[in-house]
């Protein structure tokens, strides 16, 4: 997808600062470091509009990024850091089941997993709590570019198998520094979206 217009539009905290303009939106989930602001930037071919932090966990709010006008991005706070308080993890949990069960505007779940890693006792609470409301779901394993191409699949094959990972859910390999999965987990968003306006729209800012 062409990205002509990103920008970041709200921290919000709860429902009432949710944008209520009804365009589709795309939930980034996963751990702390696992790589979700690079990810945003390198989808929407920005240097640094999602801020990556030193500090694991300090995302504690549902960040929206619009997209063209046409979707938006929630990043949502990373999971799964010990040095967050207990309390705040308590009011993530809330907001992030809230949102969750609730949102109408949510179309796809994306879950980030680190490639080079077994998905953590987090990763597949995460991804039952999606099969459990039944979401669709995309596995993102990041960081492609940490391990050779040749061990992808075997990599693969224990994430898919320690998630239980349904057959209508998709897994592709994502990597922020060489752009590999970048156009595949676009064609996957936009199955998910309007993409017959979206298309023609595009085309439109595109050719003006």
């Amino acid at each position: 997808m062409k990205v002509t217009s990103a920008e970041f539009v709200i921290s919000a905290v709860g429902p009432k600062q949710y944008p209520t303009d009804g365009l589709p939106e795309i939930a980034l989930v996963g751990r702390s470091n696992v790589g979700k602001s690079s990810l945003i930037n390198k989808m929407l071919n920005r240097k640094a509009l999602a801020r990556t932090s030193s500090r694991p966990g300090k995302t504690q709010t549902l960040n929206y990024f619009r997209i063209n006008h046409r979707l938006y991005f929630v990043d949502f706070p990373g999971y799964g850091y010990a040095k967050v308080a207990k309390s705040v993890k308590q009011q993530w949990g809330k907001m992030i089941e809230s949102y969750l069960t609730d949102r109408k505007e949510l179309r796809l779940v994306v879950q980030l997993v680190d490639i080079r890693h077994a998905p953590s006792k987090d990763d597949i609470a995460m991804y039952d709590w999606c099969k459990q409301i039944g979401l669709t779901t995309v596995v993102v394993a990041t960081k492609g570019d940490k391990i050779a191409r040749g061990r992808w699949q075997q990599h693969l094959k224990v994430i898919r198998e320690q998630l239980q990972l349904r057959e209508t859910d998709s897994m592709l390999v994502f990597s922020s520094e060489t752009g590999q999965g970048r156009d595949e987990l676009w064609g996957t968003i936009l199955k998910y979206i309007n993409t017959g306006t979206e298309t023609e729209a595009e085309t439109e800012e595109a050719e003006s």
